[in-house]
């Protein structure tokens, strides 16, 4: 039951629902509520774009030619396990190395003219921690941390890399690999006999090779301790910001609804639909890098 819910929420198409606001409106409403301040940031795939990390589901998102594996496939299955691990070896590569962009920063600005109260981002990149924000809620949790399914030993992802590297030699020049098709979870499609031919390192602890990142897949329930801390950023902001996020799965957009419900402001600055639209005071369609050109 839970792995058809995942596959139903991962395949959601977020259609418009509301026309977007006339674009000088909508820039003077979301400067009106920065200004203002105490506004909780919500972030998605689109903040990262310009990072060289492509989104889930833009027009040339990584949904339109891959499907994330569920937590029932990745709990269960040892041979989807062996796929994603050899797969995460390469596409991590061009994940470790993506670096902060303007937007991540502009972020770390708000936050310390304290415009905004935090963020909670569904992107596990870490980006918006290493630009160096410091009220970050990873919602979906972060690729640098690796858990034992079997014993909970966690492991720093380097740390994990070079261990594979040892047991991989040769491996990473076997691939010819173009960047664009990594996705946003570092995943990257392989061929059949380049993910039989990958050796798995087992935990540290245990010896099990049951090993996951530290992400929430779909299909799984997001841990009591980040809702309790999103719960806490939410009570105490007076306003609400979506950044580039269609909020297509119910982590993020039951933020939303919960300002609705508390009758405070949302503002959606996006460059495509967001589920719930309608219910926003804001809604600007733009892409984030002008939408950062225009505010003040």
């Amino acid at each position: 039951m839970a792995h058809h819910s995942a596959i139903r929420s991962m395949q959601r198409i977020v259609e418009q629902s509301a026309e977007p606001h006339d674009p000088d409106e909508a820039r003077a409403g979301v400067q009106h509520l920065l200004d203002t301040g105490n506004v909780l940031v919500v972030t998605g795939a689109g903040v990262s774009t310009d990072s060289g990390i492509p989104d889930y589901r833009g027009p040339n998102g990584s949904l339109q030619r891959h499907r994330p594996m569920t937590y029932q496939e990745f709990r269960y299955r040892p041979d989807a396990r062996q796929r994603y691990w050899a797969r995460s070896f390469i596409g991590w590569r061009q994940m470790f190395s993506a670096e902060p962009n303007a937007i991540h920063h502009r972020l770390v600005r708000w936050e310390n003219e304290g415009r905004i109260s935090g963020i909670v981002t569904q992107n596990v990149d870490g980006l918006h921690q290493a630009a160096g924000s410091r009220a970050v809620v990873p919602v979906h949790g972060n690729l640098s941390i690796v858990n034992c399914l079997d014993c909970g030993n966690s492991e720093d992802r380097r740390a994990l890399d070079q261990r594979l590297l040892a047991a991989n030699p040769g491996y990473v020049e076997r691939v010819e690999l173009e960047p664009a098709a990594v996705n946003p979870d570092g995943d990257v499609d392989l061929p059949a006999h380049l993910v039989k031919d990958f050796v798995m390192v087992p935990c540290l602890r245990c010896g099990s090779v049951a090993l996951k990142p530290d992400v929430v897949y779909f299909g799984e329930s997001v841990p009591a301790e980040r809702k309790e801390r999103i719960a806490q950023l939410e009570a105490n902001s007076t306003a609400l910001l979506v950044m580039g996020s269609s909020l297509a799965v119910m982590s993020g957009y039951r933020i939303l609804l919960d300002f609705v419900k508390r009758e405070l402001p949302v503002a959606l600055v996006t460059n495509g639909h967001v589920r719930g639209e309608e219910k926003a005071t804001w809604r600007w369609r733009v892409p984030l890098t002008e939408a950062l050109a225009q505010l003040v």
